[in-house]
């Protein structure tokens, strides 16, 4: 390929809306186009780097027994109300009638699709267990589209779907796809790419993990013990907390004797933070309500938490069994703003106690009256029989649930893959069932893995760039070689840099070659830092003096200049081992 027919432009400016460098570089370096809010069309560079990805997938599916499918990108909403997520799924999904007023959806996810495929083909127990997948477009209205391919609208997935007639059967082929995954990111060039435990949210389901690259610009948050293998999602790391009885010795609560329950004026004091500064009190010592409504019929939800602790949403959401939003709290609401605690609440609202509160003695907390704390509090005595369950955040520095040590970390990561255990969630609700060797009727257990393929690829420029711009792994770069005349118009750099492009292609490796006229070398190599492809090879007249050829390496670990005869053999050396680095 000649770099001067490759379609696509390349240019010096970092545009204006661009949050995270792997966006920026993309974008300077012609790999995709905006056409609209979360959706690119792809140039030529950023194909060949989708496609090289898509067959390390493709390779790792098939070697698991994976069988290759497609799926509709339109169904008819009837299969998602067997389902029941036609209703259940807000406006992340795009619905629409065609016109004979049929009910349709955009495909943002493809269980019932997998569902009506195999259902009535799989009736056998015989013919399981059996797994298909596809990589295909597909679309997600998602509310804030940011940082170029990580989030998008529309995107090209693989999801893979597994179908068995045991759980333990089932397990089995999981640890096979958690296994198959690991190698996917160690072949796509980011082994250091981590599992952790996650919530299974609206795929459902009893079991799952999140494929996670930590990087600091990640929107997601990572829980990583620094003593132990344990690594969860913010969403579902289990909260543990040490209660030790606590002596707050500051002077509005210890001064005044305040040991038993005892309501106290706080004027003007609506946050926790004010409350406490107000009473001189310790946050720690202090019970926060946080406020939610079921989004079903309104009804008022109150968590709460130690006053240094925050509400895990999904924590909560998943207790309550259903979708939530924030409160608004107006003058008909059972509720007084600013100053809810536990005790004599209104009996019109759900609650839930979060286990940080366990254990403490004496708490400060809203008295459920306008301008008023209690302090004193003692939730065991003054309510009894709680059921504390975890709805809290993990904290820097909590205690790990493997280890049981101090020893928690918080990091940011970009979400690369996630597998599910969906058990018979989907089977049952779609009655799919399959005979046994007794002929009874059983409905199978299902697995779902994912990975998205452009938020990878967007993924690894970001963890594998410079300044310059992105340094592809030779697995998935968009060609092996760049290949750069410096002097067109230098008879001998001329024919020099053709006969090796020719040696190039006809070894099979696979060269980008910039022969174009009028451009500096300046210029040359700013386009070849975008592109990024591992090994660059340079013609130049001042080389060429010597018999020499310059050959570097994208990340710089190499620069050497070779005979121009050994240049051939040397490159195809040097992409031998730039392959056993990823791949050994």
């Amino acid at each position: 390929m000649k770099l001067k027919n490759l379609v696509g432009q390349r240019f010096k400016e970092k545009p204006a809306d661009c949050v995270v460098d792997s966006h920026a570089l993309m974008i300077r370096g012609g790999y995709m186009k905006n056409v609209a809010n979360g959706i690119y069309s792809e140039y030529p560079v950023l194909r060949r780097i989708t496609s090289k990805i898509e067959q390390i997938i493709r390779k790792e599916m098939d070697a698991i027994d994976g069988q290759e499918v497609m799926f509709p990108v339109v169904m008819p909403a009837d299969l998602w109300m067997e389902s029941g997520r036609y209703t259940s799924i807000g406006s992340e999904m795009g619905r629409f009638s065609d016109r004979n007023g049929t009910k349709m959806v955009l495909g943002m996810t493809h269980e019932e699709a997998a569902v009506q495929l195999v259902r009535e083909y799989a009736k056998s127990y015989q013919l399981y267990p059996f797994m298909i997948y596809q990589i295909q477009r597909k679309f997600r209205d998602e509310a804030r589209p940011r940082a170029g391919m990580i989030r998008v609208r529309e995107f090209t997935m693989k999801d893979a779907y597994s179908f068995h007639t045991s759980i333990e059967d089932l397990q089995d082929y999981y640890q096979k796809c958690y296994d198959a995954y690991h190698r996917i990111y160690k072949n796509v060039g980011v082994p250091e790419v981590i599992a952790v435990a996650s919530d299974s949210g609206m795929m459902g389901g009893s079991l799952s993990h999140e494929f996670m690259l930590l990087t600091d610009i990640g929107e997601d948050s990572i829980v990583v013990c620094k003593e132990c293998d344990y690594r969860a999602n913010m969403e579902a790391a289990e909260t543990l907390i040490k209660t030790e009885k606590r002596e707050d010795k500051m002077s509005s609560v210890a001064e005044h004797g305040l040991e038993s329950l005892s309501c106290v004026e706080t004027p003007d004091c609506k946050t926790i933070e004010d409350v406490c500064a107000y009473l001189k009190s310790k946050v720690e010592n202090s019970c926060k309500a946080v406020v939610y409504q079921k989004n079903s019929d309104d009804t008022f939800i109150v968590a709460f938490v130690r006053g240094d602790y925050e509400v895990n949403e999904t924590k909560l959401r998943n207790l309550v069994g259903e979708d939530i939003h924030a409160a608004v709290i107006d003058a008909d609401a059972p509720l007084v703003a600013g100053y809810i605690g536990p005790y004599q609440i209104s009996n019109q609202v759900l609650v839930y106690f979060d286990v940080s509160l366990q254990g403490i003695d004496r708490l400060v907390a809203g008295a459920n009256k306008e301008g008023y704390h209690y302090v004193g509090l003692n939730l065991d005595r003054e309510i009894g029989n709680i059921n504390y369950v975890d709805i809290s955040k993990v904290k820097e520095g909590g205690i790990c649930p493997c280890c049981k040590k101090n020893s928690l970390m918080i990091k940011r990561g970009i979400e690369v893959g996630n597998i599910f255990q969906l058990g018979t969630k989907y089977t049952k609700s779609m009655n799919m069932q399959y005979v046994d060797k007794e002929g009874e009727n059983h409905y199978p257990y299902m697995g779902c893995y994912g990975i998205g393929v452009g938020r990878l690829a967007a993924s690894v420029c970001e963890a594998k760039h410079d300044e310059f711009g992105p340094i592809w792994p030779i697995t998935i770069a968009p060609w092996e070689v760049h290949l750069c005349c410096l002097r067109v118009d230098d008879p001998l750099t001329k024919q020099t840099a053709d006969e090796l492009y020719q040696k190039f292609m006809a070894q099979g490796i696979e060269v980008i070659y910039d022969d174009r006229e009028k451009v500096r070398p300046g210029e040359m190599f700013s386009d070849a830092d975008l592109l990024g492809v591992p090994i660059r090879v340079i013609v130049s007249p001042r080389n060429l003096k010597e018999n020499k050829i310059e050959i570097k390496t994208r990340d710089k670990s190499v620069d050497d200049k070779v005979d121009v005869k050994d240049a051939l053999s040397y490159t195809i050396k040097l992409k031998e081992q730039l392959y056993s680095k990823i791949c050994n």
